[in-house]
């Protein structure tokens, strides 16, 4: 019985690998396109099945005892949900509306196997102080925006102008652990620790 990961994210595999459980990551291209009026949470546990499943696709011909794991994190304020930018100039928008308000952070893990799938949803709020227009530019130049939803990546520079963060840390970064360790030890997969 091997666990898979799919996904070749550095974060998500730091985070996973964190859990001490033996893991192949997958290289995956799973589209993530958001319905006309498909609601944030739902297209986020969407998303996360849709990984799932295809790295489900991409082993079972090889191991038919695999579980996979996919996970996706959307930055949403209001009705809009903040994918990865564009470009630098997507990502500076991004943060100015962003910039000075608080915004949830949406992370879905799905878990499958042949027989099983299980989700778990975590939700957390994350508030940004005001920023200049400077500043914005400063973080934008840097180049880490870019791959990251919501143009942020929590765990880098912009952790400096979090004036708040009320829910899961590693959440916030691609995969909560608390709750991924739950999902597995549900299923047999976690290590028992006394």
């Amino acid at each position: 019985m091997m666990l898979y990961l799919a996904s070749r994210s550095p974060r998500r595999i730091d985070l996973l690998s964190r859990l001490g459980v033996p893991f192949c990551a997958l290289e995956l291209d799973v589209p993530e396109v958001r319905g006309r009026d498909e609601p944030a949470p739902a297209y986020v546990q969407r998303v996360a099945l849709d990984k799932a499943r295809a790295g489900l696709a991409l082993v079972a011909g090889r191991d038919a005892q695999a579980w996979v794991i996919g996970s996706d994190t959307e930055v949403v304020l209001g009705e809009r949900v903040y994918g990865k930018p564009a470009d630098a100039l997507d990502a500076a928008d991004m943060l100015a509306s962003l910039a000075g308000r608080s915004h949830q952070v949406i992370t879905v893990v799905a878990l499958v196997s042949a027989a099983c799938e299980d989700v778990v949803s975590v939700v957390s709020e994350v508030s940004f102080e005001a920023m200049s227009a400077a500043q914005i530019q400063h973080y934008v130049a840097s180049g880490e925006p870019m791959g990251k939803a919501g143009g942020y990546a929590i765990q880098g520079a912009a952790e400096r102008h979090v004036s708040r963060l009320c829910g899961s840390y590693s959440g916030v970064m691609g995969l909560p652990l608390q709750q991924t360790a739950a999902l597995l030890a549900r299923h047999g997969l976690l290590p028992d620790i006394e």
